[in-house]
């Protein structure tokens, strides 16, 4: 596989908007040849989508500059790939991404249970998309970092095509593939993985998984309240409480507002919004530089710059007016929230703007209160997004909420819990002759649901017990050729460590009771 680097400009060369036509036709021009979205109702039969770069030559989008020419030879141009030999393997995973091995399996799919028992009590459906996108879904015009970080290539028939770096983009192109027939409001939760080339830092990888949870149809900020019920939901739920995290709220429309004031116009917005999202990562005077970079004038980016510095609505209404777009959706919102009683996790912060373009009203982060690691969660709304893929302007709101600063948090509380593999039994035969015959114990014990560990291979007792405690094994299961005789095996409580002989057609129900 060979990387190499294309300079954004090259990116901004390739379509992006389809016709209308075909936005509510039966295959949305974004949707990738040969790969389908999962829908709520398919979801149950998907697996997981094994990861496309195999074979690829891509590119990496960060900045750097090749020639268009170098950039668009497809795989043919590239030459034999250099052969493997074993001094050449590297035993570790690509840099920024990870193994799960079985510890870390089960802290994952323990993380993903959360998301999706929160999810399950809101009454969101499961959907899922390809992880191998049209990279035209994510090429955008506003500078965002995010276009720039793209694991971007050209497959063998020449299409252009990314890895997701998000998921709403996809979740956009699904609803517009769906058409009109699509009754709304839609209400649809996501857990997928992502890839950004970016620089790493502490709890920021080069692929994750990402939760999102978004709302379509629904233009009142009783969607948003719905999405903060649901984030605070997923935080107590795992231990996390209001002293450990906030969430910052603010409305695009505010800073919108304060352009207008200045004379800013409302094609440089996106733009604006992209630069002073960065207030947190770069020096103001950085900021102020990047601002002038745009046209905004000296005047207009201190005014900007002095509204992001407001911290109450009190604040906010002096310097707009109580009428306000902002202002008025910020008080329904903060209403809301008291009512439902979790405003003690939420804070107004005009400083929050979010760096993606799409973003139309109000936008919101969860952040570690120690200050110690980066966003945690963050999204808003985006009544424009459908609009810009070819479709029309649709009310909706969601948010992203990734797995690895959630678990950085988790560790920081110490509140990781303790993950075990879950073994109900330990079948175990003491003599090689019954072998067969405790695979028939071991198949009886599974078909009545139970998690059943057959030992495969000849072992003494001792062996049996360490590895049943290795396992935390609940029962150990020991066939006899005297017990076998008499239709018994022997059962051992590995809690209790109390044992007994069990007819065979009564160990399932000696079982249950010594569960219970």
């Amino acid at each position: 596989m060979r990387l190499a680097c294309v300079r954004t400009s090259c990116l901004a060369s390739f379509p992006l908007l389809p016709s209308r036509a075909h936005a509510f036709g039966r295959t949305h021009p974004f949707a990738p040849h040969g790969i389908g979205s999962f829908k709520p109702e398919r979801l149950q039969l998907a697996a997981l989508l094994p990861c496309p770069l195999s074979g690829q030559r891509m590119y990496a989008v960060v900045g750097a500059t090749v020639t268009t020419s170098e950039a668009s030879r497809g795989p043919a141009s590239a030459g034999p790939p250099p052969p493997i030999t074993e001094e050449s393997i590297d035993y570790n995973p690509p840099r920024g991404t990870r193994d799960f091995a079985p510890d870390e399996m089960r802290l994952r799919s323990w993380l993903f249970q959360r998301f999706r028992e929160v999810s399950r009590l809101f009454a969101f459906e499961e959907v899922d998309f390809p992880v191998l996108e049209s990279e035209a879904l994510f090429v955008r015009k506003a500078g965002e970092e995010i276009t720039q970080q793209l694991y971007n290539f050209e497959d063998k028939s020449g299409r252009r095509v990314s890895l997701r770096p998000e998921l709403t983009p996809s979740l956009a192109r699904l609803v517009l593939q769906k058409g009109k027939g699509l009754p709304f409001p839609v209400k649809w939760f996501a857990i997928g993985q992502c890839w950004r080339y970016e620089r790493m830092t502490r709890g920021r990888r080069r692929e994750h998984y990402q939760w999102n949870m978004d709302i379509l149809g629904i233009s009142g900020v009783e969607a948003e309240a719905e999405l903060l019920a649901a984030i605070v939901t997923f935080f107590k739920k795992v231990g996390i409480t209001s002293e450990d995290v906030g969430i910052r709220v603010s409305n695009r429309k505010v800073l919108q507002s304060v352009l207008g004031r200045f004379g800013v116009p409302n094609e440089s917005f996106a733009a604006v919004c992209v630069v002073v999202d960065k207030i947190e990562k770069i020096a103001r005077d950085e900021v102020e530089g990047e601002l002038l970079k745009l046209g905004v004038s000296k005047d207009a980016a201190d005014g900007i710059l002095s509204a992001l510095s407001l911290r109450t609505l009190a604040e906010l209404e002096a310097l707009l007016g109580s009428e306000n777009e902002a202002a008025t959706e910020l008080k329904q919102l903060f209403a809301l929230v008291d009512v439902y009683g979790f405003s003690d996790w939420l804070s107004f912060d005009a400083s929050v703007v979010r760096g993606l373009a799409y973003y139309t009203g109000t936008v919101f982060e969860g952040f570690d209160k120690a200050g110690k690691l980066r966003a945690i969660c963050g999204g808003g709304r985006y009544d424009r997004l459908l609009s810009t893929f070819g479709g029309e302007d649709t009310p909706a709101c969601g948010f992203g909420f990734g797995d690895a600063v959630i678990v950085e948090l988790l560790k920081e509380r110490q509140l990781l819990p303790a993950l075990q593999q879950d073994v109900d039994c330990i079948v175990f035969s003491l003599e090689d002759t019954l072998r067969p015959q405790a695979g028939l114990v071991a198949r009886t014990l599974r078909d009545a649901g139970y998690a059943v560990e057959l030992v495969l291979e000849s072992k003494k007792m001792k062996w049996a017990f360490k590895h049943a405690e290795r396992l935390q094994a609940k029962h150990l299961v020991l066939l006899g050729s005297s017990e076998w005789e008499r239709g018994c095996v022997r059962i051992k409580n590995l809690i209790s460590r109390e044992e007994k002989d069990v007819a065979i057609d009564e160990l399932v129900t000696e079982v249950d009771m010594l569960k219970e």
